[in-house]
């Protein structure tokens, strides 16, 4: 066992993180969570949301009311706008996005592959889709192969830290677009979005971000930064639940030109023409598909609710106060265990998750997970301690660590 690490004592760091519970301005909406019995700490947020207990009424009613109650005629009451009413709402509320631009429709996955061939065919005549080599494995995969049926290349990203400045290392007159995620889901390293725009557009490339593990929790002002293409989930900050639809945004003045390379039905200009040839939609609504999915997407409405209420601005400031204990306890307590720290010190660097590096965490995480403590592993040697600031108490991130360090003390 090692000594107490740091001048703080354990009761030390207890009534600290009690005292700054008592201080949070968003402490009041914790109890508008569904309460996980037997969960000490979940740590995890930055995969999996916790659902509201206005979303256990809402789709309980949605079930007997809109869906019981109204059946087919929902499609003509509502349905048939919803995936870009609120898309519109997470571009207003989450996105720094104007109205026409965002749209909720399938997976990650999918609106990645729609997102990244619909960029490339807007550059005719460039070859390179510059991807980052330890980015997401999905962005990598799908990048892989949309490069391989448009007979494209993939070009590896720079090493550094800077990421427009490795952009700016390596876009260039060749490149068509630079995929790219806001925040590194390793290390939580969150880029400047006007500085990856400008450096991608200084090579005539289209910038495509991975907003996955930003929105909801840091600031986003996509318009104003000048991004053309994004895509994110629903299931991390927003909470909408496992498998939850994602969203896509898509600069207006790109918007004509794009080309839909799954056209469905839903994705038509008039819907219900039933057409020999697809004409798409104009606007944001060509990139649907296949019918939506309107009753994972009812979820979302209420911890978008719960973000405007709460601000924007006052969640990322929680976000960065939770992170920084973090950092602070890994350096007091954790390091003389050989604990290291794989995310940026600065809080403007950094999203809403912190990574500690240590061999023993593969076999730890388990162990954790059976006491109710709940962070995440990645490969090779990273625990992931996720915050969600809206639903994380300080209290609760302290049981966690705590937690951490005594299974670091019979590892």
């Amino acid at each position: 066992m090692i000594s107490e690490g740091g001048a703080a004592t354990a009761l030390d760091r207890a009534s600290r993180a009690a005292a700054a519970d008592a201080a949070d301005p968003l402490a009041a909406h914790r109890e508008r969570f569904v309460p996980a019995p037997g969960v000490v700490a979940y740590l995890d947020g930055n995969s999996l949301g916790r659902p509201l207990r206005a979303t256990v009424e809402r789709m309980a009613g949605f079930a007997e009311r809109d869906w019981g109650g109204r059946l087919i005629r929902g499609w003509g009451e509502g349905w048939m706008t919803e995936p870009v009413e609120l898309g519109d709402r997470i571009g207003r509320v989450v996105l720094g996005a104007a109205a026409g631009q965002t749209v909720v429709a399938d997976s990650t996955s999918v609106l990645l592959y729609k997102l990244m061939r619909a960029g490339l065919d807007l550059q005719p005549g460039r070859s390179g889709v510059v991807v980052d080599p330890a980015d997401f494995p999905t962005d990598r995969f799908i990048a892989a192969g949309v490069a391989a049926e448009t007979g494209r290349r993939v070009v590896p990203l720079a090493d550094g830290v800077d990421a427009a400045e490795r952009v700016r290392q390596t876009a260039g007159a060749g490149t068509a677009l630079v995929v790219i995620s806001h925040v590194d889901y390793r290390t939580a390293r969150m880029a400047d979005l006007a500085a990856l725009a400008a450096a991608a557009h200084d090579a005539g490339a289209l910038l495509l971000v991975d907003l996955s593990h930003s929105a909801g929790v840091a600031p986003i002002d996509l318009d104003a930064s000048g991004v053309d293409l994004a895509v994110g989930c629903t299931y991390k900050y927003l909470n909408g639940g496992p498998g939850s639809p994602a969203f896509a945004y898509v600069r207006r003045e790109l918007q004509d030109g794009l080309t839909q390379p799954i056209p469905g039905w839903m994705g038509a200009a008039d819907v219900f023409a039933m057409a020999d040839r697809h004409e798409p939609a104009p606007g944001i609504r060509r990139l649907l598909s296949g019918t939506p999915p309107i009753v994972a997407m009812q979820p979302v409405r209420d911890m978008l609710d719960l973000v405007e209420e709460a601000g924007l601005d006052a969640v990322r400031e929680k976000s960065v106060a939770l992170t920084d204990a973090v950092l602070d306890y890994a350096d007091a307590v954790l390091a003389p265990y050989g604990v290291r720290t794989g995310t940026p010190r600065a809080a403007g660097e950094r999203g809403s998750h912190v990574t500690l590096e240590h061999p023993a965490f593969e076999r730890i995480v388990p162990e954790l997970w059976e006491r109710g403590v709940v962070p995440d592993f990645r490969a090779p040697d990273g625990l992931r301690v996720g915050l969600s600031p809206l639903s994380t108490s300080f209290t609760e991130l302290h049981a966690g660590l705590e937690a951490i360090r005594d299974a670091l003390d019979t590892a």
